[in-house]
């Protein structure tokens, strides 16, 4: 076969491939969200993992420390969020810390409930389940928004698992009035996303910083829309237990318990759990450290990741156990 054949035939094989992965992702445009979702997880060298804890399938990404015996972070994402929420902040910690970051119960890759609980007393139980399994020891616990409440009633109810705290602009607590609790105090969903038009809204509503935002170019922008609209049952089943229920401000009930080294940090310009409830979480927890992000939204964990790292490194090497 001559070198001009052979570079036919490459050409013709790569055209091939090229349009399968065309025709693949029509058919199914969550695989390109998937693919990069995977890319940064290499890209960090975190691992991919699952595992049945206490009868439900968990997916987490693991790194290990570079030392032996480094503290365990375990980072807990929020409504509507996954695992990989955090990785602009894995990225600032790896090497240094043992990173634990899972999909809680009913999000991402993670099993849901079969009584449909995922209120906050239901999720921390079953994230002590995952500490107890997979971090073998006391914790340093990070939680955002509704993982910030999951994790306030898991180091209240669990002193032995959690060694230190760290609540990003955390839910559960009244604070001052604002559009988005308006709205889920109606009965709305101000998360839900349904269209082009509704995820800008959302992710208005979450970032301050526009240029913080994470690209969806098309066809993955299509594919969120699909899954976002797929999961609207489920979130507003959620909200019913988190934002409108008995539940709602549990996390700020069992604060009032928490004893270990706390950071609170929030973004000036949250939108979504408004500034007040820094002050309503510091109250309850007075020994706690109090960050206020300038340029930050909701997302303080996505926007302000070097000043996040900061604050939490200096939270576990400069607080007492």
């Amino acid at each position: 076969m001559g070198t001009a054949t052979v570079a036919t035939a490459g050409a013709a094989a790569a055209l091939a491939a090229a349009l399968a992965t065309a025709i693949a992702l029509w058919r199914d445009p969550w695989r390109l969200v998937r693919a990069e979702y995977a890319r940064q997880r290499r890209a960090l060298g975190l691992r991919r993992r699952r595992r049945t804890i206490d009868g439900l399938r968990w997916t987490w990404a693991e790194r290990d420390a570079a030392r032996p015996g480094a503290p365990s972070l375990v980072m807990l994402h929020g409504y509507t969020g996954s695992k990989e929420n955090w990785y602009r902040l894995a990225a600032r910690l790896r090497g240094r810390y043992r990173l634990l970051i899972p999909d809680l119960p009913g999000w991402g890759d993670s099993q849901r409930r079969g009584d449909g609980d995922h209120g906050y007393a239901a999720e921390a139980e079953m994230a002590v389940g995952f500490i107890r399994a997979v971090a073998g020891g006391p914790v340093v616990l990070l939680g955002h928004s509704m993982g910030g409440g999951i994790a306030a009633v898991a180091a209240a109810r669990y002193p032995e698992l959690v060694e230190r705290l760290v609540l990003l602009n955390a839910s559960g607590v009244e604070f001052g009035e604002n559009r988005f609790g308006l709205e889920v105090l109606d009965g709305g969903n101000p998360f839900g996303v349904e269209d082009a038009d509704s995820l800008e809204r959302y992710l208005s509503l979450l970032f301050h910083q526009r240029a913080a935002r994470p690209p969806i170019p098309w066809p993955a922008a299509h594919a969120v829309i699909a899954f976002r609209r797929r999961q609207g049952g489920f979130e507003q089943s959620v909200l019913d237990r988190i934002g409108r229920g008995p539940e709602r401000f549990l996390p700020g009930e069992e604060a009032a318990r928490i004893r270990q080294p706390t950071l609170l940090v929030w973004g000036a310009h949250d939108r979504v759990i408004d500034p007040s409830a820094l002050e309503m979480f510091g109250a309850r927890i007075p020994q706690a450290r109090r960050l206020l992000l300038e340029d930050s939204g909701h997302m303080t964990l996505m926007e302000q990741p070097d000043a996040v790292a900061a604050a939490v490194t200096a939270l576990i090497e400069e607080a007492p156990a």
